[in-house]
């Protein structure tokens, strides 16, 4: 036995150069099959499409990292669980830290510099921090282990709510195994590592050197402690550690050949999600390339490397699924169950060392592992999954990218169908004639300028519903008496204006969107104004988010804001206070696409209104149900629509 002169561990201490010799052997074999399932992976990601994400590289990297070290996007709505991941996510990087540390001694700087720095006070605070890590991952799994089994989780029960018992993927019961394997094998790692170090001072308990500053691990020294009460001698300890030494090395090895190929490779692809997160995911959707022959994703190599990447950092938390509004009607929707079947799909399709025939690759219909039709048209476009998730996956996007297929190929419902081609003839979705857009507008006491005949300060997009809905026309005209009353120097287009296209390109119908963009593009820049207005949230993203992509950059405002700026401006004053109780409904497109959350909020408060919040409200509001192109589109019978679904919040 080596004598230890000062606190320190003997790496391999008490084996034989041949063991060593063994052990590095598996080490390196671990370290081949690892390198190959990344090789794997990189080469799945590469038949994936371009995406442009690798701009601004420096930036997106220090916005991961302390996304990741602040664990904000993890700890929302789910604290407990987000302190709990964040105990095994420190765990883990100071004990990786730790084993790194021993490495780069071991095996790099002493054999060719030979200094050594793992020892004296180093090595005993080294010691104390990892046994406090190690505590802080054990207790982090234990509570996930609690959470899966007792606390009975909806969103944690794989299930898939478009699909039927009995049907192959059905059940997804493997998922729930490889979560088990995981935590256990970590756990089993975390623990025994503990017992070794336990044994190791036992073993070594007549050496003073060790036996006397046991307590700088304060965890081994207690199993130690218990294990002499019990009877284990020096030499017991020194034979019950070779055999445990091998058992915990190993499962260490295997679990880090592993990676690739299970859900550990979260560790990696979660981190890479991040970076690459697009900030204006969904609110801004992609053109299509000139030279793609047919528009969106129709086979799974039709998915960019960023989507592929997305569909693996997944981590099945089930976040998106609580918080989809179809989900929660009853929908055959579960944003992470079209994640999860892509998933598998590239896994089955794009991981072998040739590709499958073209027909293997349709990511379309109703086969094993294939996303049903009926899926993706529930589909309300909130943008509720893509928020809240906690690793940045872009459900929003891919969705709509599939439908611009199905759209393509006539794969809809015959009145949204009927409705696409209304708006191609008409320019709004109502099919009536353009001339009509501005009559209610007739009896007003006032006319309103036209923006294309003279300069206005303020040009007014009113939008569809606004313009020829009868309920929402007594809102089109309280605005508008607003306007004047408070001196606004403001017009609209007249018949000239056309749907804003917003929800058109969310159904998938591009061309047409791009037909109704470029339309309304060329009357705004032929008119004189400041800024635009409008009463409709759906108009105002789609104007200040994907208009500039074609052209088209304007100054917008939603109409809330306005109407606070006249009241502080004191160009609106109130002549007599409210003191009625309200609520207010947080539009997805205006409150979790543009962040408008405040104004309206504001407006409530001036007026003197007691303002009393839903449950879900501001970034976690619940959607009304008819995005997305929904509007068009009749609810099944049987279900709840989302609209039913916010007026009892509110009423309760």
């Amino acid at each position: 036995m080596n004598e230890i002169t000062e606190p320190t561990r003997i790496l391999f201490e008490g084996f034989q150069l041949q063991t060593i010799y063994l052990f590095y052997a598996f080490g390196y074999a671990a370290i081949a099959v690892f390198i190959y399932g990344c090789y794997v992976q990189i080469r799945k990601y590469r038949r994936g499409q371009p995406d442009p994400s690798w701009n601004n590289f420096v930036t997106r990297f220090g916005s991961m990292v302390v996304t990741m070290l602040t664990h904000r996007t993890i700890k929302r709505r789910d604290s407990a669980a987000g302190k709990a991941h964040a105990l095994i996510f420190f765990g883990f990087i100071l004990l990786f830290i730790g084993t790194a540390t021993i490495t780069l001694e071991y095996d790099i700087i002493e054999p060719l510099f030979g200094v050594t720095f793992w020892k004296g006070s180093f090595y005993l605070w080294f010691s104390l921090i990892l046994d406090v890590a190690g505590l802080a991952f054990i207790a982090g799994l234990l509570y996930m282990m609690y959470r899966r089994k007792w606390m009975h989780l909806p969103k944690l029960d794989y299930k898939r709510v478009d699909r039927e018992p009995g049907d192959p993927d059905y059940d997804r019961s493997e998922y729930r195994r490889e979560d088990w394997a995981f935590l256990w094998t970590l756990i089993i790692i975390s623990v025994t590592g503990f017992v070794l170090e336990a044994t190791r001072l036992v073993w070594l308990s007549e050496t003073a050197s060790v036996w006397d500053v046991r307590m700088w691990s304060p965890v081994g020294a207690f199993l130690a402690m218990i294990m002499k009460g019990i009877g284990f001698t020096p030499e017991a300890a020194g034979v019950f550690r070779t055999g445990l030494w091998w058992f915990h090395g190993m499962l260490a090895l295997a679990f880090i050949a592993l990676i690739p190929y299970t859900k550990v490779k979260h560790i990696f692809t979660a981190s890479a999600s991040l970076m690459f997160r697009d900030e204006m995911a969904g609110r801004r959707l992609p053109m299509v390339p000139e030279d793609q022959v047919e528009a969106g994703y129709k086979k799974i190599d039709d998915l960019t490397w960023k989507s592929l990447l997305h569909l693996d950092a997944c981590t099945k938390c089930g976040r998106c699924q609580d918080a989809c509004p179809a989900n929660a009607v009853g929908a055959p929707l579960s944003p992470r169950d079209v994640i999860l079947s892509l998933r598998e799909f590239a896994n089955k399709a794009l991981t072998k060392k040739e590709l499958p025939e073209e027909a293997e690759l349709d990511i379309h219909g109703k086969d094993v592992g294939q996303v049903f039709m009926e899926t993706l048209w529930s589909c309300r476009t909130c943008l509720a999954c893509v928020e809240i998730c906690p690793v940045a996956v872009e459900h929003v996007p891919i969705i709509v990218q599939m439908r611009r297929q199905l759209v393509e190929q006539g794969g809809m419902d015959p009145i949204l169908q009927k409705t696409l081609g209304t708006i191609h003839k008409s320019g709004n979705s109502f099919g009536e004639s353009k001339r009509k857009r501005a009559k209610w507008a007739q009896d007003l006491p006032f006319e309103i300028k036209d923006a294309r005949k003279e300069p206005v300060d303020v040009l007014w997009f009113v939008g569809d519903y606004a313009s020829f809905d009868p309920r929402n026309q007594v809102v089109t005209r309280s605005f508008a008496k607003l306007l004047n009353q408070a001196g606004v120097n403001f017009g609209l287009l007249f018949e000239a204006e056309m749907n804003s296209g917003n929800d058109v390109r969310r159904v998938g119908e591009e061309g047409l969107y791009e037909f109704l963009a470029t339309s309304n593009i060329g009357t705004l820049q032929s008119c004189d104004f400041k800024s635009i207005v409008t009463t409709d949230p759906h108009s105002f993203n789609t104007i200040r988010n994907e208009y500039p992509d074609f052209g088209g950059e304007f100054e917008i405002q939603h109409y809330t804001t306005l109407v606070k700026e006249l009241f502080e401006q004191g160009k609106l004053k109130l002549n007599k206070q409210n003191n009625k109780r309200v609520t207010f409904h947080d539009p997805c497109h205006l409150g979790r696409y543009n962040k408008g959350y405040d104004a309206p909020r504001e407006v409530i408060k001036l007026l003197g209104y007691d303002l009393v919040e839903m449950d879900r409200n501001r970034d976690n509001s619940f959607c009304c149900g008819a995005g997305g192109g929904r509007i068009w589109i009749p609810d099944p019978v049987g279900i709840e629509k989302p609209s039913a679904n916010r007026m009892r919040e509110a009423g309760a």
